[in-house]
């Protein structure tokens, strides 16, 4: 989906300097990525979600809580044009996209560090169709988060193409565009974020809190997205809004 363009700045670096960084902050958002797939599905990582020391449930609580108010004020706070146009007055405008994947990667990484575990069964599936379902779902959520930076310009989304392009600032047209993935629903990167977190056959008591807190948050920040949408692209993403459910296809819904 596109997003509002940051104000120019005469800040500039040159490209031997934010290519490199492009690139480490993208490497770095793989990492944690791939990590946290690890870490909600309890294995393959040295510490899962429900892995660690039990302590007291109010402290897990309050913890977890506070590392997952952290990352949504940094994904929200960094995202908002306001602090785009402000950050790009000390930053070159081609590595403010980095900056906010960098950011974003390491917040993930302290709440994956930190997160304390509740390991309490909230519901465990043990029919084998019925486990089966679930992750197959789950990997298809996977997918579909994947699948959807590509179809939004994943290179772009991620800062690699603004910081490796040999101009120094870079303005993005106003025109608004979507792919045919995104007729489908506004937010398939969320969508499947949502399918996910939710498709899990054990639910943990950790698990449960991470879900709600995510999906709370999810909530919030779309709404914030199209907002700042509706400001810059106007009327064409108005009109998108009228024809595209946010979260679930309508399936007599035709794709133009």
């Amino acid at each position: 989906m596109a997003q509002p363009p940051p104000a120019p700045a005469t800040t500039t670096v040159s490209l031997a300097v934010r290519g490199p960084y492009g690139v480490v902050a993208y490497l770095s958002f793989l990492a944690v990525f791939g990590y946290a797939l690890g870490f909600l599905a309890n294995a393959g990582v040295p510490k899962g979600i429900d892995d660690g020391a039990d302590g007291p449930v109010g402290l897990a609580i309050g913890v977890n809580a506070g590392l997952m108010g952290l990352f949504a004020v940094q994904h929200s706070v960094m995202a908002r044009p306001r602090f785009k146009r402000w950050l790009t007055r000390l930053i070159a405008p081609p590595i403010e996209r980095s900056t906010y994947v960098l950011a974003a990667s390491v917040v993930v990484a302290l709440l994956l560090w930190q997160w304390r575990p509740l390991p309490a069964t909230v519901w465990s599936v043990d029919a084998g169709w019925a486990v089966t379902l679930l992750l197959t779902l789950k990997a298809l959520g996977v997918l579909l988060i994947v699948g959807s930076t590509f179809a939004a310009g994943h290179f772009k989304m991620f800062g690699v193409r603004q910081a490796l392009t040999r101009a120094r600032t870079r303005a993005d047209g106003a025109r608004f565009r979507r792919s045919r993935l995104f007729w489908v629903v506004r937010h398939p990167i969320m969508v499947g974020f949502l399918i996910a977190f939710w498709a899990a056959p054990q639910m943990s008591a950790g698990r449960l809190l991470f879900n709600v807190l995510a999906t709370g948050y999810i909530l919030v920040a779309v709404r914030l997205q199209e907002r700042d949408l509706r400001m810059h692209f106007g009327e064409p993403y108005e009109q998108y809004m009228r024809q595209v459910p946010r979260f679930i296809p309508r399936f007599a819904h035709h794709a133009r």
